[in-house]
């Protein structure tokens, strides 16, 4: 097949995808007629049928600044006390417990998260289809919808299901890069980074150990942060991506939340620390020193969506506060709160008197778009997702203390002269490359390939036995590298022979296995793009809680099904990385 159809193939469904509602959309007659803004569909609602008095319930994601700031405005709206809304009530819960809260038919509302978690919670079959033919109050919804473009900056703000009806809509955007202290960066005398590459830079190590100038999150404890390490990897390639990523881990503080990156950048603490952009642009009001950076053509822009659940026991008062959350006159307004600074879905916001107050919001909502995204793919983020943040715990923060020693030595090394730059990518490679170990369920040696990656990631999330042999392998492996790489450096320095890798005198492989649950489908919650600020703002190193236990095995028919399906898809992925653009 020709490579270039994998692109245009997808493209192509997902442009007929969008067109589908768009026409449903524009072809309609909104049935309150020719009522004005703002919620002219207030009134249609309001003559539903519905029960009065109730509390909404919504599962959310979102901290607790904009759970408050949405709360207070939604019930204060015309659309409130029209519909009989006396209160809400959010529900911050782990991602994992979303489905059962959603099964208990107490839930009305699910919003932000990231759209890795509203489509796992969609194959699930717990979202609401928009369905306006059987639920008229639906229209509202997608009265609001129509106000906002069905991409941006290559981004779906919406999912369309196989039903051929709106599943969930983008309430808001994210994107992703770095935020800076251009204090810190002048003390210092080091450049402002521009590319994920450049926060691991040798110069940002002339100061190590003492004093990191990078900052970072450990991806078990930040989804934000997950999801910047997955657009490097996609951005760069598997093996560069991992090489960048060893680098920006050298470099940094690794602290246990994103939210303890923004706070140690603001404070000064560290001169450069990978946030989502809301976060960067509260940095930037909170202290005029900071900027956040999207870096140029390698960075995505997410939608954060909003839906209704399966089965909501007030879909009328449902409906009105999605319309409400998407309108240009709601909910679309508390994004502009300076506490807040996230970039709102509807642009019609910046219209509004409330919007005009905010131009740098506006600018930042262009820049979010000119800055050029990649395209990443969210079928192989759910195939690897969990086998990345696992693999960068257990190699770059379980082993991050022989990491940053070995290279504080090997880059500070090259900037003092004592190496060439040959020799410095030959122990950068190294430090990056990818170790032989044990393969818990066949006994062989094997390293991390992206074949791999993919092939182990539902083992890691269904099997604690799995789990825990490979961290456990991982960082013994890792900080065993990171030893040999430091010899490597004291063998050059001094004139003598390189020392061969720990793994040279591996003959053959143990045949100890690990029985384990083959999964090819995921079984547990994806990870997500909203944060909550943590309290914590000291590093941390400590080992991640296991995975749920295996479920039963499939049986071999299904089990041979899946390994079918899981081989074409890597080799298509394969296919797609050996074929891509440089």
């Amino acid at each position: 097949m020709d490579t270039r159809l994998l692109v245009v193939i997808p493209l192509l469904t997902m442009v007929l995808t969008l067109l589908t509602p768009l026409a449903q959309v524009a072809s309609a007659e909104w049935p309150w007629g020719s009522a004005s803004e703002p919620f002219p569909w207030l009134n249609y609602l309001k003559s539903l049928p519905h029960q009065e008095g109730i509390t909404l319930y919504i599962l959310t994601r979102h901290e607790q600044t904009i759970q408050s700031a949405a709360r207070v405005a939604f019930l204060n709206s015309p659309v409130a006390k029209a519909l009989g809304v006396s209160d809400v009530v959010f529900l911050y819960v782990g991602s994992a417990q979303w489905p059962k809260y959603i099964q208990n038919g107490e839930i009305d509302v699910a919003w932000g998260g990231g759209p890795t978690l509203f489509n796992w919670l969609d194959q699930l079959g717990l979202l609401q289809p928009l369905d306006n033919k059987t639920h008229p109050e639906f229209n509202a919804v997608l009265y609001e919808m129509s106000k906002i473009p069905p991409t941006y900056a290559g981004a779906q703000s919406y999912l369309v299901g196989s039903d051929g009806y709106v599943h969930w809509i983008g309430a808001s955007l994210s994107s992703f890069g770095f935020t800076i202290n251009r204090n810190v960066l002048s003390q210092y005398n080091v450049p402002a980074p521009t590319y994920w590459s450049d926060l691991g830079s040798p110069v940002y190590a002339k100061y190590l150990p003492a004093k990191p100038l990078i900052g970072t999150a450990d991806p078990t404890a930040s989804t934000s942060n997950t999801r910047m390490f997955e657009i490097i990897l996609q951005a760069y390639g598997w093996e560069k991506g991992w090489e960048v990523l060893t680098t920006l881990a050298a470099n940094s503080i690794i602290y246990s939340g994103s939210s303890d990156v923004r706070d140690a950048v603001i404070r000064g603490d560290i001169a450069a620390g990978t946030t989502i952009d809301f976060y960067g642009y509260t940095a930037m009001q909170l202290n005029p020193n900071c900027q956040y950076i999207i870096p140029p053509n390698q960075s995505i822009v997410n939608y954060d969506p909003i839906a209704i659940v399966k089965n909501a026991p007030h879909m009328v008062q449902a409906a009105a506060f999605v319309a409400w959350v998407l309108s240009e006159f709601g909910g679309q307004q508390v994004w502009l709160n300076p506490d807040i600074n996230r970039l709102p879905a509807n642009p019609n916001v910046f219209n509004t008197p409330q919007g005009a107050n905010r131009p740098d919001l506006k600018q930042a909502y262009i820049a979010a778009a000119q800055a050029g995204s990649i395209q990443f793919n969210e079928t192989l983020s759910s195939m690897w997702v969990y086998s990345v943040i696992y693999y960068f715990k257990a190699t770059l923060v379980n082993a991050h203390d022989q990491l940053q020693s070995t290279w504080t030595a090997v880059a500070q090394a090259y900037l003092n002269g004592k190496i060439t730059k040959d020799q410095f990518n030959k122990l950068v490679a190294d430090l990056s490359s990818f170790f032989p170990f044990v393969d818990p369920l066949t006994g062989k040696y094997v390293t991390f390939t992206l074949d791999y990656a993919l092939t182990i990631n539902g083992y890691l999330a269904n099997s604690t036995q799995v789990y825990q042999a490979l961290m456990s392998t991982w960082t013994s492996g890792a900080t065993a590298k990171y030893q040999w790489v430091y010899q490597e450096l004291q063998a050059i320095l001094s004139g003598q022979p390189t020392p061969p890798p720990p793994w040279s005198t591996i003959t053959t492989a143990p045949t100890t296995t690990t029985t384990a649950t083959p999964s090819t489908t995921q079984t547990t919650p994806p990870t997500t793009s909203t944060e909550t600020p943590t309290t914590s703002t000291t590093p941390t190193t400590s080992a991640t809680s296991p995975p749920q236990q295996a479920q039963p095995p499939p049986s071999n028919v299904a089990m041979v099904v899946s390994l079918a399906i899981v081989g074409l898809v890597v080799v298509l992925l394969v296919v797609y990385f050996a074929t891509r653009k440089k």
